[in-house]
């Protein structure tokens, strides 16, 4: 990721005077169009009432599937807990997954069967936004059509950039009505 890249990131995360719905929305946009996926979602969480939601969803075009319409209404971590092992991760805060190939991957990292019904991708980035041992987010950049390898250099830049969501996410989710 060159440096233009991390400074167009860092103008966007510490503009005063952009919401943080602005910011999140940008944040998912451009992280995808970086990375050349065909789609890329932040999945927030409040960790006081153990709920989250997908609030922010980029697609390269309208071909990519959106995410369901459950998936963006408020719902108890419980459920997912117990289905996706990916979830589990994030919520265990153990280090962001990237996965290279759905298809590939072992029962420990992911369920195909879950990823398959809720998600379709094939390859994707389950990068866990955390502060002070409480997880507030994921992001999650995914490609659809075949395997994919994050370099280093993306795995670098996504785990330097996942910490500075962490403004912008708790905003949302402290004065979320819901």
């Amino acid at each position: 990721m060159n440096s233009s890249l991390t400074d167009a990131f860092d103008a966007l995360l510490g503009a005063p005077d952009r919401s943080p719905e602005f910011v999140l929305n940008e944040t998912v946009r451009l992280v995808g169009e970086a990375l050349h996926a065909d789609r890329c979602f932040l999945c927030i969480r409040n960790p006081e009432t153990e709920q989250s939601r997908i609030a922010f969803v980029w697609r390269r075009d309208e071909s990519i599937p959106d995410v369901a319409p459950a998936h963006r209404a408020w719902a108890d971590d419980a459920p997912i807990r117990a289905e996706d092992p990916l979830y589990r991760a994030a919520l265990d805060l153990r280090p962001s997954v990237y996965v290279e190939d759905v298809e590939t991957a072992t029962p420990e990292v992911l369920d195909r069967a879950f990823e398959a019904a809720h998600f379709g991708h094939r390859a994707l980035i389950h990068a866990h936004v955390v502060e002070g041992g409480t997880l507030w987010a994921i992001l999650q950049p995914a490609v659809f059509d075949a395997p994919r390898v994050w370099t280093d250099m993306e795995r670098d830049w996504i785990e330097k950039l996942v910490p500075k969501l962490i403004g912008p996410v708790r905003a949302i989710v402290e004065t979320s009505p819901d």
